[in-house]
């Protein structure tokens, strides 16, 4: 199961992003729904590790994916501080983290810091991470190799954020789950990290 999930979900992402892009549903409806599926999905594989068996306990990677995931967005807004400055970067940015259309801020909040980063963790440093390091390869490999395809079903997003957060901040949940084998580290990390984008987007106005 693991292996046909760890094929199959980023599949159905790239299909995602296809609807999305095509108009056929919101980023915020499309993304609940197809994460929120591949993370139940996920835990039900039975394979998901939250943390592995070093000397630094799973409370403490907790922890680490905490603090880790506030720093993350304090580099995130000090490098839209200068690259915002960048019309179609900004506009991008701004039409995914401020301006929600019709979803409220709690609604934004429960979907996609709690229902879709949860999510794609769950999916990508749970699932395909884990079947990856499975094999020959090791874990480092692995990770490197999970990591590149990330950005690369990613790229079907045609957002420039969305784009550059799975090529730097992928990076970052990948180390995170690498280091702590499990997905306790990165999953934290990517919920502050989510959530704070959401409550205090790094652009606030779009220049034109």
């Amino acid at each position: 199961m693991a292996t046909a999930l760890a094929i199959g979900g980023p599949v159905a992402v790239v299909l995602t992003w296809v609807v999305v892009r095509t108009g056929r549903a919101s980023i915020w409806s499309a993304n609940t729904i197809v994460f929120g599926a591949l993370g139940v999905a996920s835990i039900l594989t039975g394979g998901i590790r939250w943390s592995g068996d070093g000397t630094i306990s799973g409370v403490a990677w907790l922890g680490i994916g905490l603090a880790g995931g506030v720093v993350l967005y304090a580099a995130t807004r000090t490098f839209m501080a200068v690259a915002g400055r960048w019309p179609p970067l900004a506009r991008q940015t701004d039409a995914i983290y401020g301006n929600r259309g019709s979803i409220s801020l709690p609604e934004a909040l429960l979907t996609s810091g709690l229902i879709v980063a949860p999510g794609e963790e769950l999916l990508w440093r749970g699932v395909v991470l884990g079947v990856l390091s499975e094999g020959a390869w090791s874990v480092e490999l692995a990770g490197m190799v999970s990591w590149g395809a990330y950005v690369v079903v990613n790229l079907f997003s045609g957002s420039l954020p969305i784009v550059l957060g799975a090529v730097v901040s992928g990076a970052v949940w990948t180390v995170l789950a690498v280091l702590s084998g499990g997905v306790a580290a990165s999953v934290a990390c990517h919920v502050v990290w989510t959530s704070l984008m959401i409550l205090r987007p790094p652009v606030q106005r779009a220049p034109t």
